[in-house]
Parts: C-alpha cells; structure tokens; sequence
C-alpha cells in the first residue's frame, strides 16, 4: 500500500458427480419398460470403432508432441496484445539478494516484471515504517541518481507522526503493546507497457493488506486493489525503479464472507509469509 490510502459459484453441478443420459425415444411412453431396443446393425459397429480409433489416434499424437523440447523461454510477456502467461517463462529470476529484497535480474522484459512485483512487494511492507529497514530497502530498488531524493520523500511521509497516529502506530513506527501492524503487497499479475534495452515501464496489479490487528484497534485491517506504474532503469547490472505512481483498481466483487477476528489476522500475519515473485 502506498500511504495516503464456497459456496460453489456453478451451484454444485460440476462436482456433483452425477452424469444424464439421454434414452432413445419410442412409441411407449415408459423408457424403463419391457419395449427391446433395436439391433445395431455391423454399420453402427464399425461406425463406432471407427471414432475410437480416431481418437486413441488424436491422444497419442498430441502426447508424442508434449516430449518435443518447448522454448525454454515460452511466449514473450512483453509482446503487445498478447495476455503473459501466469507461470515463470524459464528466465530465471533472480540470482542474489540485497539484503532481504531479491535482486539479480534477467535483462529482458521477464526481468523487468519480475524486478517491479518484488520491488512492490518491498516498497509496500511494514518494513518501510522502520526508518533502518525503509533506509535499506530504498537503497535496493531505487537507481542511484534517485535514492537520495526518493529517501527523503519517504522518509517525510513515514515519519511524519499525524500520519502515524491516524493508522494506529506509534512515533517510532512500531505498533502499540498487544497489537499486530500489517502492511503487505500480494501481486495479482503484471505487464509491460514499455521496453527497451535499458528502460522499462511496468505495471503491477495487487491487492493491499493494511491496518492494525487487536482489540480495540481504530483502523481494523482491511483489503483494496490498486495498480502500480513502476519506471525502471537498467543500472549495474540490474532493474532498478527511477518513478512510479499508482491509481485505485481493477476492484473484484467482494464475496459475502465473515470477517476474521483481530485475533486471528494477528496469526496469520505471523504463520504466512511472502513469496519470490517470477515472471
């Protein structure tokens, strides 16, 4: 988050497990009586081993296809028009970490996705209300021609003690005695809407975690959906984020689901960690 802000849905007929056949008509309007059904001719017969050959046929051919070597990288993210797969493509990722943020990118627009969902995951952690923890990780998203400028930006915000108070923490950013602060990023998807060789524009879909779990807690944690425009720079060796913005959406239909308790959000936060995110 940026500061500043089953019951089965195909109605159990999928897993019901029931199959409906559709009986021959007759001249006898009772489908279970004594009426016999007509001999299948050796037509029909051969008709019907016919289509199974057909189809052990089609089955071996598309297996025998699955065993050819695929493109190792898959379809390009980046290609306009085209939706980018959900799955890692076969670039790998990243190589090292800077501290705890993963760094080490592939030089292409898979590269260049992946950095932007980490670099969001990073910049939207409770982290950033640590002024030693927002210190490092701006130092490893940002280019150097910006940190320094981007570091007293955030640090305004974070430290500003109005906005503090207002979400439920204390001066030094921690949260109060017997409350849980959560603030997380977790990435829907991501695409490219501009590349070249040493710059890139992606955008990053994600739902945001953010609030204070605990009795009593003034700003409950709650969800909203935004989209992030991550600007960034090939530097030294890898992506690194020169400008970004963000704007509300898309926001899904909520579902009608008991909200959890203070309680159990507090659990949670601290059982489920967060993941390495791939193009």
């Amino acid at each position: 988050m940026s500061p500043g802000d089953e019951h089965d849905s195909f109605g159990g007929v999928g897993g019901s497990g029931q199959t409906r056949t559709r009986l021959p008509e007759g001249n006898s309007g009772d489908v279970y009586g004594g009426a016999r059904r007509p001999v299948r001719s050796s037509r029909s017969l051969i008709t019907v081993v016919g289509v199974v050959v057909l189809l052990i046929a089609a089955i071996a051919f598309a297996n025998r296809g699955g065993t050819e070597p695929a493109d190792a990288a898959g379809p390009r993210s980046g290609t306009p028009g085209r939706t980018a797969p959900t799955s890692a493509t076969g670039v790998r990722p990243v190589t090292g970490k800077n501290g705890t943020i993963p760094t080490g990118y592939a030089h292409d627009d898979q590269g260049a996705q992946s950095a932007a969902t980490n670099y969001a995951v990073a910049l939207g952690s409770a982290d950033m209300f640590s002024s030693s923890a927002r210190n490092e990780i701006v130092h490893a998203v940002y280019a150097p021609a910006v940190v320094v400028a981007r570091q007293g930006d955030l640090d305004k915000v974070y430290a500003d003690k109005g906005f503090l108070a207002r979400i439920g923490l204390q001066e030094d950013g921690t949260a109060p005695q017997g409350m849980t602060f959560i603030s997380r990023i977790v990435p829907v998807g991501s695409k490219v809407d501009n590349y070249a060789d040493d710059k890139a524009t992606v955008s990053v879909w994600y739902s945001s975690l953010f609030g204070m779990a605990g009795e009593g807690s003034q700003n409950p944690v709650s969800e909203a959906w935004y989209t992030g425009s991550y600007e960034l720079q090939w530097v030294d060796g890898d992506w690194k984020v020169t400008g970004f913005s963000q704007k509300d959406g898309p926001v899904p239909v909520g579902r009608d689901q008991r909200a959890s308790t203070a309680e159990e959000m507090s659990d949670a936060v601290g059982q489920f960690g967060g993941f390495t995110y791939a193009r």
